[in-house]
């Protein structure tokens, strides 16, 4: 399967979400910041540029490396999911969706020039820009679980590398396989942060079976605004 960039058409995110990277726990907002927070948050949407690519490969193998960590490997790649946390997460997968999704770079530029005029509108912006990302990753998984429901599998909800014990220098094969670099842009530091710094990796598992998952039910779902399995009258959950 090629890889193709999609570009998500999002016009809102979860208010609340923006608050709780704030690090809001119900304090009273003034009016003029209340109008100020809903005036960053609509500036964030139109200055991002909400993209993602994502692949599917077939589970390989699994097994304990010499040090003693449990992996999963992928055919036809080198990317090799390594940690109990992730191996605990794909048991029984036979398949792994991987997926990269950024907000642009447009998000960084007015990052830097907030952090020179305004920090209030930075600290906001900068939560603005983590639940747009977040609300793109929602999107690509989408993407994910459809094509996990059009070969008859089962998906979990998204794991990144630096979930649990799964280490961030998964972060230069993942990004290498999907081709991020000239695809979207994305590139790492030599600390393994990404630039655009509004980016997420992440796998998604498939299996056989229905499992617990983060879609529950389509109006809980993560990814309900979305999907385009309800629309032919099926869900994700089969």
């Amino acid at each position: 399967m090629s890889v193709t960039v999609s570009t998500y058409e999002i016009d809102s995110v979860d208010r609340s979400e923006v608050l709780r990277y704030l690090g809001y726990a119900g304090q009273t907002i003034t009016p003029e910041l209340d109008a100020r927070i809903d005036d960053v948050i609509a500036r964030c949407i139109r200055i991002g540029r909400t993209r993602g690519i994502w692949r599917v490969f077939d589970v390989s193998g699994s097994g304990v490396r010499d040090d003693g960590m449990p992996f999963v490997s992928l055919e036809g790649t080198p990317l090799t999911l390594v940690g109990h946390s992730i191996c605990e997460h794909l048991a029984d997968a036979v398949a792994v969706g991987v997926m990269a999704v950024t907000t642009g770079m447009g998000i960084d530029r007015e990052l830097r020039r907030l952090s020179l005029t305004d920090h209030v509108e930075q600290v906001v912006f900068d939560s603005a820009g983590t639940t747009l990302v977040e609300r793109t990753a929602d999107a690509c998984e989408a993407d994910v679980v459809a094509e996990a429901s059009r070969r008859g599998l089962f998906c979990t909800w998204r794991f990144s590398p630096g979930y649990g014990d799964m280490p961030l220098d998964t972060q230069p094969v993942l990004l290498a396989t999907l081709d991020a670099q000239r695809m979207l842009g994305i590139t790492l530091s030599s600390s393994l942060l990404m630039t655009p710094t509004k980016s997420v990796t992440a796998v998604v598992g498939m299996f056989g079976d229905p499992r617990r998952s983060s879609h529950p039910n389509c109006s809980d779902c993560i990814c309900h605004d979305f999907c385009t399995i309800r629309a032919t009258g099926r869900t994700c959950r089969g």
